[in-house]
């Protein structure tokens, strides 16, 4: 029988063909630990028909939802893997409020280990060997000042692809990680390549599986005061 745990939704994000969804289970007024809901599949991505409501909708960020989960999956750095049930539809509970959000924030720490930065990011990524010793790999944190970047990475390997990166201070360090926000990367690929500086925010960041020896930080969520208090 599968079990019903309540979450704050913080993050639904890009993954293969389907999405990341992450959150921090609530128990009345109190907050306890992050769960994210994965599938029995090879990478656990959850697919459209795996996480839709009854009406058929998609579950939004900041939606209160009652997740029907079979067992815990830990995996290594990712401890907060639940396995989901397929076959049960997820109930929307409510909506969490902008004011709300830093009940659930983390203490103020470095996003794990620091010091390991790709050539167009900066402390985005922690070789595996290091991240075996975490055990956590989602962090709610609220940032002043978000820059979003977006430029061709790979342009000078004949690469045209483009992509968002966020940039942001962090208890006195600096972070280039990229964006996995599905509703983010759509609004700013739509746009020049630039960088567009966005006010307070809330971001989700998520240490995501293990490539070549190596774990990347990305951008699971933003959670931006000006959209959310409209």
């Amino acid at each position: 029988m599968p079990e019903n745990k309540r979450i704050a939704c913080l993050a639904n994000s890009r993954k293969l063909n389907g999405r990341c969804i992450a959150g921090i289970e609530l128990s009345g007024n109190r907050r306890l630990g992050w769960i994210r809901p994965v599938s029995s599949r090879e990478h656990e991505e959850v697919s459209e028909y795996e996480r839709q409501y009854s009406d058929g909708s998609d579950p939004r960020l900041l939606d209160i939802i009652d997740v029907p989960l079979l067992e815990a999956r830990p995996k290594g750095y990712q401890q907060e893997n639940w396995l989901l049930d397929p076959q049960s539809y997820w109930v929307k509970a409510g909506r969490i409020s902008w004011s709300e959000l830093v009940k659930l924030t983390e203490l103020p720490e470095p996003l794990w280990i620091n010091g390991d930065s790709t050539y167009n990011g900066a402390n985005d990524k922690i070789r595996l060997e290091l991240a075996e010793s975490i055990r956590s790999s989602l962090r709610l944190i609220h940032v002043p000042i978000l820059v979003l970047s977006v430029f061709k990475p790979g342009e000078a390997f004949g690469n045209s692809k483009r992509r968002v990166q966020a940039r942001f201070q962090y208890l006195d360090c600096e972070y280039r990680l990229w964006v996995t926000d599905p509703i983010y990367e759509r609004l700013y690929l739509a746009k020049p390549d630039a960088e567009y500086t966005l006010g307070e925010c809330y971001l989700t960041v998520s240490l995501g599986e293990s490539y070549n020896e190596v774990c990347y930080k990305l951008v699971a969520a933003i959670i931006e005061k000006s959209k959310v208090e409209r």
